[in-house]
């Protein structure tokens, strides 16, 4: 008999080795071992397949737990027979699919398997063969695992003894058959074996792999987007939540979770999505929940937001009881007065719960005002910071333009002004990171690339780190419409009307061409000296120090000091453009501009004249307050004040008259342009006629004209007013702070006013619901005229042709005009839009707007980047005149969405909201699959060349080192996705690894079904799993971009297909674990 013998599984032997000589066609194995995998199986299936049978126990109780009771780390301890991770050589060969239908087949046949109920660490493991007299038995810590048998390099301590003849195994198979007839310590548990084999070589739907990867990535978050909190309070059942599309429902929750977790959201979704919608959903949420809410909205979106809060038949939302409080951005100035219902002197500004800004951008700018607190200081300090904590919900299609600084002051409201206070996120600084952010955007400015988009400014930004990405993520919910297209079911959503190309007009000014054009009108507007606006520039030097105490800056902390002078520079230049975009607009409104600053002049010279005489030198400008009534007479000036006495009138009084004798001039010529000689008005009615008779959806002749002036769309009305008639069409005229005017006799109907939206309900009777809000309304609004009152907020998607009779010189305000009827699920199959340019050459325009302009003063007093410290707004239209041309030009060609805008910064689809919301939707459905689905599964899919994309492999990678030194780097930590093509290269570095997530989403989201043609040629290619070479090696390359190594040898060999590898690990793959993976098969 031989003697025992010890097996290290290093220096004394291996347990394999001496097993293989034990099994044969008679041979009856018992084993207890505390797991089993695939691959110990592998390698020892040429005899295990041989052997009359097998029994075999596990003591580690996971697979005799019942699937009601399976928590998450019991599923990953059952999930090791698929590999441990002493076998990540075998893991990472990506046979595993193919070794588990081998094994499974075993299992049918061959193995009986029963498991402890109970774990019991202290159990016998054995490997015993029963050959008759040759039994022998090896006992110790062996283990159904390649550690186990010693086929793998492994930290195991193995002690284990093989002992031969009957006289040892007699009384070990004694002590098996004890424990196997012991029903109240193990239990049968073959099915669950054979269950777990079925989940790793079953043909998985490429949907699973999706959601698998969702959850390693952001099963962290589940707190935040797992929906109970909605279901609890009711939520689903309001009426505003079942207006919803899908990708507004995922929006609200998302925004209800950022909320709860950080306090604060900005809603940044791109125009045409629906925005306000989203947030009454969000108020809702917090309604039901008791919390007050207050919406600050600019005073011309004030109606969209009250019209839900009051008993009114054109409330479609009446049922749900809105009862927030409305204020206007404006009142924020204002300690006393009425806004709306709401006393602003008793008002109560800490006491709300929740605050909802909407146009959040017009916050964006912390600019210092001496002797009276800011709007932006008034929110920050009396509502947000002050009495009851505060949750802050902004909207804003463009949160950042092209200043970092813009989102950082609307950061602040979220954080209350904590630049620490993401610390736990791995944002140690959220300054610093704008700063950088900053800095890396001035540098991507700079280049000559003529196409700068959001995507190269992603590139060079997660180069230098991407932690401006995870503060968007934390912070923002921003999807575009393509977002919307690509991922959201149409059938459900309904689909984007088609762009048509732009129509771009270009008419003069004057039929009989006697008014100067605009080059000579330019050169009039340069040669004024507009001293009526500049006081301070002609103050006697003996009142210079006085002045500039009282009424200049400092700002940078005290560095650097805005003069009144300064401001009065950058006034004058506003109104020398203002000038020219309203001769731009129409010549009546130019007309109208002029005879007011005449009237301006004036008045200033009037006064003038009645002081003189009358100055007193004992009187001082610190002897009045800045609201003292006596200053009505003695000075100059609305805002700053400025002592007639002070002003040099030998400057001031010449310059005056000379500009009021240039303007009397110039006016004398406009007023001749009468609506008949009005070249413009003349091209504007042509289309308008052309229109109506030729729509270009079937019976519709809605028409929106916007102009940016109140006077520009009055004048349009009446003018328009005949054309009208003669075709049929009722119109209407908006123009937010005047008085709006219909043709339609509203008198003696249930809905009798001219207000804003009740004019949009006739105008739009579908989107706004206008038979249920006012049925006994019959007449329609086909023609619209507006100003941008109605440019932002408001669905008109009834409408399909939108004329801009003036450009705005922001691109960001034409697209969200022509958002009021590019919105999905639009009745139209095509939309218009129009466009009247002051000149067909732009680049000789801009020419003119820059010498214009004149000195318009910049300071640079942030630590992110410029930011402009005139009052919010002045100058930024014409910020960066060349920047602008680039963004018009595009817009003469096709209509853009913002994030495609040249030369500016979206951050739509930056955020990964959307993909949490799928998770939430997967762990809905079934949450316990993804909890435990083993390591390794993978799925196939086609893809075709007309795609654009190429085949080869997703591979989502687990960071396992210790990644203190790499922190922020990537989006995803510590988890990697990588695509890599079949001809190995890696598509996105590991920062920009976001953008495989997006195809990931792209491919498999819906794809609930295996893909039966490319699993076919799929199978054909690998012997169904068995021949994996091909996609080890680029797993291979996915290992080496996440570790930073790069192959520069051997590449023409790596990629050839061949036969069936079981090992070969490489410095690369240290430290990673692969989790999943998706084929892209070519088809």
């Amino acid at each position: 008999m031989q003697s025992p013998k010890i097996l290290d599984n290093k220096n004394n032997g291996r347990v394999i080795d001496e097993i293989r000589k034990w099994l044969g066609k008679d041979t009856k194995l018992s084993i207890v071992s505390s797991y089993f995998t695939i691959y110990s199986f592998y390698a020892l299936k040429k005899e295990l397949s041989s052997i009359r049978e097998a029994r075999m126990i596990l003591t580690d109780s996971s697979f005799a737990v019942s699937e009601k009771d399976m928590t998450e780390a019991k599923a990953l301890r059952r999930n090791l027979i698929g590999g441990d991770t002493d076998e990540k050589e075998m893991l990472d060969s990506l046979t595993q699919s193919y070794i588990a239908r081998e094994c499974a087949k075993w299992v049918e046949r061959k193995l009986s398997v029963r498991g402890f109920r109970e774990d019991n660490p202290a159990a016998l493991h054995i490997l015993l063969a029963e050959n008759g007299e040759d039994s022998s038995v090896v006992q110790g810590t062996v283990d159904m695992t390649s550690g186990g048998l010693g086929t793998v390099s492994s930290a195991r301590t193995d002690a284990n003894v093989a002992m031969y003849g009957e006289v040892y195994t007699r009384q070990f198979l004694s002590m098996f058959d004890q424990i196997w007839e012991d029903k109240s310590r193990v239990a049968d548990i073959k099915k669950h074996i054979l269950d777990t084999l079925q989940m790793l070589y079953e043909d998985q739907p490429p949907q699973f792999i999706y959601a698998i990867t969702l959850y390693q990535i952001f099963k962290d978050y589940l707190d935040e987007i797992m929906d109970d909190r909605f279901t609890r309070t009711g939520f689903y059942h309001s009426v505003i939540w079942n207006k919803l599309y899908s990708f507004q429902k995922d929006g609200a929750k998302g925004i209800i979770s950022k909320l709860e977790k950080y306090n604060g959201c900005i809603l940044a979704d791109s125009v045409g999505l629906g925005k306000t919608f989203t947030a009454l959903a969000v108020i809702k949420y917090y309604e039901l929940r008791n919390n007050r809410v207050l919406v600050l909205a600019p005073k011309r979106l004030r109606d969209n937001w009250t019209i839900y809060t009051q008993n009114d038949v054109r409330n479609v939302l009446v049922q749900d009881r809105f009862n927030y409080d409305v204020l206007n951005h404006t009142d924020l100035s204002r300690t006393s007065g009425m806004s709306g219902d709401i006393d602003l002197a008793g008002m109560n500004w800490g006491n709300y719960d929740l605050v909802v800004i909407d146009e959040s951008h017009n916050f964006r700018n912390n600019v210092p005002t001496k002797g009276h607190i800011t709007r932006y200081q008034r929110l920050m300090n009396d509502i947000i910071k002050a009495g009851v904590k505060t949750k802050v919900l902004m909207l804003s299609a463009t949160p950042v333009n092209n200043r970092m600084n813009d989102i950082k002051n609307q950061i602040a409201f979220i954080t209350e002004g904590n630049d620490r206070a993401l610390q736990d996120r791995g944002i140690n600084s959220i300054e610093n990171v704008l700063r950088l952010a900053q800095t890396v955007f001035n540098q991507w400015n700079k280049t000559q690339d003529t196409d700068k988009s959001t995507d190269s400014f992603v590139s060079l930004m997660s180069a230098r780190d991407p932690s401006y990405f995870r503060l968007l993520d934390i912070l923002t919910i921003a999807r575009s419409r393509k977002h919307i297209s690509k991922y959201y079911d149409s059938t459900e959503i309904g689909t984007f009307p088609k762009r048509l190309a732009p129509i771009n007009l270009y008419p003069g000014i004057d039929r009989k061409k006697q008014f100067p054009d605009i080059k000579n009108i330019n050169t009039e507007i340069r040669g004024l000296t507009l001293a009526v606006y500049s006081p301070m520039a002609y103050l006697k030097l003996s009142k210079l120090t006085e002045y500039a105490s009282r009424y200049d800056t400092k700002v940078n902390k005290g560095k650097s000091r805005f003069t009144q002078l300064d401001r009065e520079q950058q006034l004058i230049g506003l109104i020398r453009v203002g000038m020219l975009k309203r001769m731009e607009s129409s010549i009546h409104s130019f007309a109208d501009t002029v005879r007011r600053i005449i009237d301006k002049i004036d008045q200033a010279l009037d006064m003038m004249q009645k002081q003189k005489g009358a100055f007193d030198p004992s009187i001082h400008i610190g002897d009045f307050d800045e609201d003292d009534s006596a200053l009505e007479t003695l000075a100059w000036g609305s805002s700053v004040k400025v002592l007639f006495q002070d002003i040099d009138a030998l400057r001031w009084i010449p310059d005056l008259q000379e500009d009021r004798k240039k303007l009397a001039r110039i006016l004398s010529l406009a007023e001749q342009v009468t609506p008949e000689r009005d070249e413009k008005l003349e091209a504007l009615t042509n289309i308008i006629r052309e229109k109506t008779i030729h729509p270009i959806n079937r019976g519709n002749k809605k028409i929106i004209i916007f102009t940016a002036f109140a006077d520009t769309a009055n004048y349009l009305y009446d003018n328009l007013l005949p054309l009208s008639q003669s075709l049929g069409l009722h119109q209407a005229v908006i123009v937010g702070s005047g008085k709006n005017r219909t043709s339609i006799k509203l008198l003696g109907k249930s809905v009798g006013r001219t207000d804003m939206s009740t004019l949009l309900t006739l105008f739009s009777p579908i989107s706004k619901e206008a038979s249920s809000t006012m049925p006994d309304v019959s007449d329609r609004i086909d023609l619209l005229i507006a100003t941008d009152c109605i440019s932002e907020g408001q669905n008109l998607q009834d409408c399909d042709y939108l004329i801009n009779y003036d450009i705005h010189w922001n691109p960001v305000r034409i697209i969200q005009r022509f958002g009021r009827i590019d919105r999905i699920g639009s009745r139209n199959k095509a939309i218009q839009l129009v466009n009247f340019w002051p000149m067909e050459n732009l680049e000789e325009y801009i020419s003119l707007e820059k010498r214009v302009r004149g000195r318009m003063v910049l300071l640079d007093v942030s630590a992110t980047g410029e930011e402009n410290v005139i009052e919010e707004n002045s100058g930024e239209e014409m910020h960066d005149l060349e920047y602008r041309r680039t963004q018009l030009e595009q817009l003469k060609h096709q209509v853009l969405d913002l994030e495609d805008i040249s030369g500016s910064i979206s951050i739509t689809d930056l955020t990964f909201n959307d993909f949490r919301m799928d998770l939430a939707g997967f762990m809905k459905e079934d949450g316990k699959a993804l909890e435990t689905a083993p390591r390794g599964l993978h799925a196939v899919i086609g893809v075709t060349s007309d795609t654009g994309i190429a085949p080869g492999a997703i591979f989502l990678l687990k960071d396992e080192r210790d990644k203190s030194k790499e922190k922020g780097m990537n989006p995803f930590t510590p988890h990697i996705l990588l695509y890599v093509t079949d001809d190995g290269k890696v598509q996105w570095d590991v920062p920009n690894s976001k953008k495989a997530l997006d195809l990931m989403k792209r491919l498999c989201h819906s794809a609930v079904k295996p893909d039966e043609e490319a699993l076919k040629k799929w199978n054909l290619e690998t012997k169904e799993g068995r021949v994996m070479d091909h996609y080890a090696s680029l797993l291979k390359q996915a290992y080496a971009q996440a570790s930073g190594f790069k192959e520069e040898e051997g590449m023409a060999s790596l990629f050839s297909r061949g036969g069936l590898r079981i090992s070969g690990g490489s410095r690369e793959s240290a430290g990673f674990a692969l989790e999943a993976f998706l084929i892209l098969e070519a088809v």
